[in-house]
């Protein structure tokens, strides 16, 4: 799963996301990988953005957990499976969504997500997802992944 992005293995029907939808021209294409244990991707805010000059914006930070986690969640979810290579992976949403930001995220430096499940409930796995800049973790948030629900499809 490593050397495809976990959002460009969903069907190609749920791939609209703004935030990971790779058929989202004008999204955030956040490319997440499965490496075992955890997603990583990385992100490299642009101009627009900002919060206050030389800072991201929250809302931006609170969508790339959002999206880091849920694609987590279907690489996790697929993993338990055996990998299920021949066809797209689950989609997975968000039941909830609880973001730290433990110190303000500068703009300009590449950002490091990770994401690793900490808890499953029934159905729903529960995500920890970090976002590093230059080394420091800025933002920790946990999402609260559910299975896409037929009335969505």
């Amino acid at each position: 799963m490593a050397t495809t992005p976990i959002q460009h293995q969903y069907d190609p029907d749920f791939c609209h996301c703004y935030g990971c939808g790779r058929m989202n021209e004008h999204g955030l294409q956040l490319k997440s990988y499965w490496l075992g244990e955890e997603a990583v991707a990385r992100f490299t805010p642009k101009d627009e953005h900002m919060a206050l000059p030389g800072f991201v914006y929250g809302g931006l930070l609170a969508s790339l957990v959002d999206c880091h986690g849920v694609g987590t969640a279907a690489a996790v979810a697929a993993t338990e499976k055996g990998g299920c290579k021949d066809e797209p992976l689950g989609r997975y949403v968000t039941a909830a969504l609880q973001v730290t930001f433990r110190k303000p995220t500068p703009l300009g430096p590449e950002l490091v997500l990770r994401g690793r499940l900490k808890e499953r409930r029934k159905s729903k796995l529960v995500i920890g997802v970090e976002i590093e800049a230059e080394g420091e973790v800025t933002v920790r948030g946990e999402v609260v992944a559910a299975p896409m629900p037929a009335s969505m499809g």
